[in-house]
């Protein structure tokens, strides 16, 4: 299959933009803002978010850094959803914004250098996002914690996670309940083992808590 085409059978991004993504993703790699990985697996690790975030019409990628997924799907995901790329390194938000203006995507694709539990406390975010993704944010309570605020009842979070890892162990569903989240389930795709979660009911005010508190002091 070729990466760049939509694993549920959708239309195909233009192969100039196809072309122009892997330029971009290469030189977020050189900058050390992705692995060293080929960058045909990791746009296959992105891509196998695509029908899981269907339907969505606005999400945040946590923790964007060298744009995986968030800049990938956004590009290759269709044209009728708005995007926040949310990252608090400033070299990591420069190299997204020009990335942005370099593939087009500038009317539809916010990057916003901000730390993620601020973000959640925004009134134009905080629980108005369809879906949630992230990929190497943090260990699942920090992913959890300042993931759940953003999103719409109803609305899903969808995390890479390691394959070789048990999802009930790393997202203990009496915990989750606390922020709203469903028990996380797996989803399996091209190069890549996920997990969603559903906010099936509004998180508590008191989350996310101050800068730096869910890694210092997670909730499970």
């Amino acid at each position: 299959m070729d990466p760049a085409s939509p694993p549920d059978g959708g239309t195909a991004a233009p192969r100039s933009d196809d072309q122009a993504l892997r330029v971009v993703l290469s030189r977020g790699r050189d900058l050390g803002f992705l692995g060293p990985g080929p960058i045909e697996a990791q746009l296959r690790h992105s891509l196998a978010y695509l029908p899981l975030i269907d339907g969505a019409s606005t999400a945040v990628d946590l923790g964007s850094g060298g744009g995986l997924p968030g800049l990938v799907l956004a590009l290759l995901g269709g044209s009728d959803r708005h995007w926040r790329l949310v990252d608090a390194n400033q070299r990591r938000c420069a190299f997204l914004r020009e990335a942005v203006e370099e593939l087009g995507l500038g009317t539809r694709v916010e990057v916003v250098q901000d730390r993620a539990e601020d973000v959640g406390r925004r009134a134009d975010v905080r629980g108005q996002t369809d879906v949630v993704v992230a990929r190497s944010f943090g260990p699942p309570a920090v992913v959890a914690e300042c993931a759940a605020p953003l999103l719409t009842v109803g609305g899903l979070l969808v995390v890479s996670e390691p394959p070789d890892r048990t999802i009930d162990e790393r997202w203990p569903a009496r915990d989750l309940d606390i922020l709203g989240l469903s028990a996380a389930t797996p989803h399996r795709g091209p190069g890549a083992h996920l997990a969603v979660l559903t906010q099936v009911r509004p998180c508590p005010d008191r989350y996310p808590r101050r800068v730096g508190v869910p890694a210092k002091r997670p909730l499970f």
